[in-house]
């Protein structure tokens, strides 16, 4: 309701608003509404008033029935009957809410939603109320826990809001725009922009959005764009309430008059049908509020402030023998509101009362109500107290009933599990006093506790380091449970939300507004995606991916070539690594090592993905150094400062990750062998000291480097097993350095926790040293370090919190093949001068390039995400600028960081796993250019590898010599799909469907049909996939593919292997030539193929018109083409062929596009033709359709 235009004399009732404060009841309240009600000291009613038992209701007519106190003194401002239960809400100026229960009225909750602001608009939901306020939504639980707030912007001053799906809600108020809010992400989806500002009333039909604006407007707008349909101008002053029924829509409002606004008689009636207005309603109260109550005819009820109410027809004449009083004890109503059964009419006045009228002595607000959960009565327990300090008092003093079923305490064995207590910790005294004899330790007592006694915890402590840190992604609950942790909004995990088209409709610009292109996670062991990631954005590695190939069917390194491509041409749309996955999943190493994840487990988040990360870290680089030492290192990449030790058989993986070291065995007989190696990576080694001292990070990469533990080991000398001490040491530094964190358990945790607050606590304490000596220094005056007037520029505090890891090390062999490792800041460069420098000292420098993380987050199963600092090539190619930029990798969201985030790490819920540190300059060291290793030979002809196929059966001519396609030629594209693992989806209670996860899908045929010359129409290309993936449906009427065509042993098509017929269509890429066809976006989508959008030319969107359907390739073709095709099943060579000819067909019609005009008036006919046939094509006499044609002699012929 707008109340611009109320009794001005409402003001003096304000300060009632706070008479809650003193005992002294109102004088405007009736007295005889208190009877048998209790007021505490502070005049708030307990107890709902109970109905006089002399109140009469005669059938069919309302009449009042019940007046009860709901706030006293502070006026109602809303009420609300409940659409699930048999509740009557009401909200008051003060921000309180009380719910009545049934027609007596009885008083059934009450608690305080807002301490300062009204409540404006109340809303049932099945689970809950939602209660909206001047900038603050509130979903509460019937009882009054909250189940959420949300808070808008101060600026915003809501009035009304409208539920227009179950979990979708529009909020709009006094501002110039409408906000849609997602009541299951309890997040902001939509914004939309209103021409009127000052939406305060909101209804809905079955066609439009009903806005009533405070300028006196009613706007329709349309269910899907909210854009405007129509718009009313209804009064001159403002709008007081309106409501719609069926085709008519009645209004009431103020006028403009000399003296100010006065309330109009005269009700404004549209006919929804005409749009249009009809004859205004003359009534005989002063219209404030109205509502249709279609009982058996379609009357409204109106009523006014002063407590008028009148009912009568709204085409009809308004009698005045049809008005009835309400007795309201303030001067004022302030709300109404009618129940869904239109059995009982709720009045709220200004002081805070509520009065229930009715058409019948016993109403329900609702047809059908569910049952009203109350609260247990408090049972007094009367046995006598058992004092429990007494050794001898018998138990038996409490009886208990005698029972042959089964104890709540005697639990199944399937439902529960031994959990035995873990031994507690060794003394920190007993393990540094410690001598190890063998397998044997021996120390003093320290004495510090009984002798042969070990006290046990009996809460766990020391469990897996995953278990411990459960963290939440909602506040719900955090007060009760202050130790949850939040995860931050962009480290969470996120999901693809699934709809009719797919993806299509998807926002993925939401997440990315960055040029780089994410990669999605709804894949089968898809959680390698940061590390994909890494890998891509190491230049050197980037471009030897991608001038390697090879004829293995399944070669990691190839594929990640092909991934690493689209990831250069995407200019950020998402990318998906499905070939690179297919192909993990085949490696037999993968499988072996735990790295191929169930669909159940990746859901659940059951695998420790921190583990997983990291093992799939040391699995891809070997992997990848195996594949490339197969094949000649290029001479390109052999640049002057390459590694001294590799061998012609190492690969440039190698090259860059390797690292040579000698292991070295002591014997206690003093005898000593040694061994060379060489390792990938590092894995961190953390010191046994707890006592808190401070540990640089070098320190500990040092120790980890040279690694020295005393382990038994086979002595020559001796001939038996002996302890020996191992040592191991560098001999030559990598290129790229990559550390395993190992973070783990809780030991390792506490490590990382305790680290980071030595350093925390010794930079402020240096900041602070340099700014004054002797001045004592306050974390309060931290923002003055960092302020223009300061003398020093220091990082904020919140900066250094949770920081150990430092951005760059220095690393240093000496002459005794030690190694010194330290710690590198930006000051240090002065003292030693560039890298260059740096190296002819023996000094490298190492900068941070990437850390990849596990957040904890128990309600989505954790994840894992990368901080990646993207180097200058990078943002030259994609944006043409030249600087370098920390960056979020998420999955598909993508953003921007301050460098000092990518080494917090806080362990509540953001755990290091893997750190990567690359060489100063190292770009300068290699040859970056990429050579495409696809030749034209790709597209000659090849073997097929079904052992029945026959010649005759040839249903392609593969390209000569001189058919070699160019730039711009056109080809003709359709693919085929199986699908491997049948979609996820759910059904609400709607009846709507939710799709969890899509089918995956496996391309199973792929035609190319020539464009133009003499063949034009003939296929070049005609490949069946070979897979060794279980099918689950061959989709045959759809795809034309039967069981057996995929296999070698049985098919007679010509079968190949993905990676054969991918480098086909790459060749075809890169060259430059034009793809037709129907619906190409989803066919490169499963192909996994990035092509540009100028070399797609799609006969779906070249025939269609903006927010119409899109037309299938059938009707197409019958209505342009006059072909009946797709008759039993469709067959790739005619849809293609096809394609090309509506292509043809498209240039004629549009005169090569010079006319779109005349074309847009061909699309105008074709959609007409095709609402009249309902899209479907006439059944043909005669099947006729080229693909049942003879085959071509030229493929006879071959």
């Amino acid at each position: 309701m707008n109340f611009e235009g109320l009794d001005p004399g409402l003001a003096e009732y304000a300060p009632a608003m706070h008479s809650a404060l003193d005992p002294v009841l109102d004088a405007h309240l009736n007295p005889s509404l208190l009877q048998n009600v209790e007021l505490d000291p502070e005049g708030v009613a307990l107890e709902a008033l109970p109905a006089q038992e002399s109140v009469h209701i005669m059938e069919g007519v309302y009449s009042e029935l019940h007046s009860v106190v709901a706030d006293v003194g502070a006026p109602v401002s809303g009420s609300h009957f409940d659409l699930h239960e048999e509740l009557l809400w009401v909200g008051s100026h003060g921000g309180h809410a009380t719910s009545f229960f049934g027609p007596t009225l009885e008083r059934y909750s009450s608690f305080q939603v807002n301490g300062s602001d009204d409540i404006r608009q109340i809303q049932s939901l099945e689970n809950g109320i939602l209660f909206l306020t001047k900038n603050n939504l509130k979903y509460m639980a019937r009882g009054g826990l909250i189940i959420f707030d949300y808070l808008l912007d101060e600026s915003e001053d809501m009035h009304s809001l409208l539920l227009t799906e179950s979990s979708t809600l529009l909020v709009g108020g006094l501002q110039s725009h409408v906000l849609e809010i997602d009541l299951n992400t309890v997040q902001e989806t939509q914004k939309y922009a209103v021409e009127t500002p000052g939406v305060t009333i909101m209804r809905q039909t079955n066609r439009f959005f009903f806005c009533g604006h405070t300028s006196g407007k009613v706007s329709l707008r349309d269910l899907r764009t909210f854009k405007v349909e129509h718009e009313f101008d209804a009064f001159s002053g403002s709008l007081s309430d309106f409501d719609v029924h069926g085709n008519l829509l009645a209004t009431c409002g103020f006028s403009s008059r000399l003296t100010g606004l006065a309330c109009d008689r005269f009700l404004k009636v549209y006919d929804l049908r005409m749009m249009r207005a009809i004859t205004p309603l003359q009534v005989h109260v002063d219209p404030a509020f109205l509502r249709f109550i279609p009982t058996y005819t379609s009357r409204l009820a109106i009523i006014s402030q002063s407590g008028q109410c009148q009912f009568c027809e709204p085409t009809g004449l308004a009698n005045p023998a049809d008005i009835f009083h309400v007795n309201p004890v303030g001067p004022l109503l302030m709300t109404f509101d009618v129940s869904a059964s239109k059995q009982a009419l709720a009045f709220g006045d200004s002081e805070g009362c509520v009065h229930l009228w009715t058409d019948s002595p016993e109403p329900s607000f609702n047809p059908y109500s569910r049952e009203t959960e109350f609260a247990l009565p408090c049972v007094v327990d009367s046995l006598p107290p058992l004092d429990w300090s007494q050794d001898l008092l018998p138990l038996s003093l409490i009886p208990v009933p005698l029972t042959t079923d089964t104890l709540l305490s005697d639990w199944p064995a399937a439902n529960s599990a031994p959990a035995p207590r873990r031994a507690p910790p060794v003394d920190a005294e007993i393990l540094r006093t410690m001598k190890k004899v063998g397998f044997i330790g021996y120390a003093p007592n320290p004495r510090t506790r009984l002798r042969n006694q070990i006290p046990y915890r009996l809460k766990e402590s020391d469990s897996e380091f995953d278990s411990f840190s459960q963290v939440t992604e909602s506040p719900v609950g955090r007060e009760e449970e202050p130790h949850l942790h939040m995860v931050s909004k962009k480290y969470r995990k996120v999901t693809i939300k699934y709809s009719k088209l797919g993806l299509e409709d998807f926002d993925f610009k939401h997440y990315n507004k960055t040029l780089f292109a994410g990669l999605e996670p709804h894949i089968p062991n898809a959680y390698c995606n940061c590390m994909i990631q890494v890998l891509y954005f190491l230049e050197p590695v980037r471009c030897l991916i991608q001038n390697h190939l090879c004829q293995k069917e399944f070669c990691l390194a190839c594929e990640l070539g092909f991934l690493f491509h689209m990831l250069d041409l995407s200019r950020g749309d998402p990318c998906q690594g499905s070939n690179f996955l297919r192909a993990f999943r085949t490696i037999p190493e993968a499988s072996a090592l735990g790295l191929i994840l169930a669909d159940s487990d990746e859901a659940s988040g059951k695998g420790n993905l921190a583990r997983l990360i990291q093992r799939w870290n040391r699995f891809i680089l070997t992997q990848l150094h195996q594949d490339l030492q197969e094949l000649e290192v290029p001479q390109a990449y052999r640049g002057a400062g390459g590694s001294s030790f590799c061998s012609s058989g190492d690969s440039v993986i190698g090259q860059l990750f390797s690292c040579e070291m000698e292991n070295c065995s002591l014997c206690r007989c003093g005898s000593e062998t040694a061994r060379a190696s060489s390792t990938l990576l590092f894995t961190l080694s953390y010191p046994e000291d707890k006592t808190g001292k401070n540990c640089d990070f070098a320190q500990v990469l040092k120790r980890s480097i040279c690694l020295e533990q005393n382990t038994q080991a086979w002595c020559d000398n001796c001939e038996k097993y002996q302890p020996t001490i191992q040592t191991r040491n560098i001999r030559h530094l990598p290129d790229i350095l990559v550390i395993n964190c190992e973070v783990n358990s809780l030991k390792e945790a506490d490590f990382w926790r305790m680290q980071a607050e030595v350093a925390f606590k010794m930079a402020i304490k240096k900041h602070s040293g340099e700014m004054s000596k002797n001045k004592e220094f306050a974390l309060a005056d931290w923002k003055e370090l960092g302020s223009p007037e300061g003398m020093l520029l220091c990082p904020s505090i919140e900066e250094l919190k949770n920081v150990w890891l430092p951005f760059s090390i220095q690393m240093k062999m000496t002459k005794n093949k030690g190694l010194d490792v330290c710690n590198w800041t930006d000051g240090d460069e002065m003292q030693w001068g560039p890298a260059r420098a740096e190296e002819a000292h023996g000094v490298h420098v190492y900068d941070l390039m990437a850390t990849v993380v596990h957040i904890l987050d128990s309600r989505a199963g954790g994840s894992l995400v990368a901080h990646i600092k993207v180097g200058e090539t990078y943002h030259q190619r994609k944006e043409g600028v030249t600087h370098q930029q920390w960056y979020l990798f998420n999955d598909f969201l993508i953003e921007p960081i301050d460098k000092h985030e990518a080494v917090q790490f806080d362990m509540n819920w953001k755990v290091p796993a893997i750190l990567y540190y690359i060489k100063r300059n190292l770009n300068s060291r290699y040859n970056l250019n990429i050579k495409n290793p696809i030749e034209a030979s790709v597209l000659l002809a090849e073997a097929s590898l079904a052992r029945k196929q026959r010649k005759t059966h040839t249903t392609f001519i593969p390209l000569m010599l001189n058919e070699m396609p160019q730039v711009g030629d056109l080809v003709g594209l359709d693919a085929e799909f199986v699908t491997l693992n049948e979609e996820e989806a759910e059904l609400r209670s709607d009846g709507t469907k939710s799709t969890i996860k899509p089918s995956q899908m496996s391309v199973a045929r792929i035609t190319c049909v020539r464009g133009q010359g003499p063949n034009e129409g003939i296929p070049f290309i005609d490949d069946y996939i070979s897979t060794q993936e279980q099918v689950v449906d061959y989709l045959t009427q759809y795809s034309g593919i039967k069981p057996g065509d995929l296999d070698a042993k049985i098919s007679s098509k010509h079968l190949t292997t993905l990676k054969s017929t991918y480098l086909k269509l790459r060749f075809l890429i890169d060259i430059g030539v034009k793809f037709v066809g129907h619906g190409l976006q989803k066919d490169f989508r499963v192909i996994n193929l990035m092509v540009p959008k100028d070399q797609v030319l799609d006969t779906v969107y070249l025939f269609h018109m903006p927010r119409k359907r899109m037309i299938s390739l059938r009707f197409l073709a019958w209505y342009f083409l006059d072909l009946k095709i797709q008759g039993e099943t469709h067959d790739s060579i005619e849809d293609a062929r096809t394609a090309l000819q509506l292509y043809r067909k498209y240039l004629e019609l549009s005169k090569n596009g010079t006319e779109p005009e005349s074309f847009h008036k061909v699309l105008k006919g074709l959609y007409e033709k095709g609402r009249k046939m309902d899209w479907k094509v006439p059944e043909p006499e005669g099947q006729t359709s080229p693909k049942n044609a003879a085959v071509f002699s030229s493929v006879l012929a071959l």
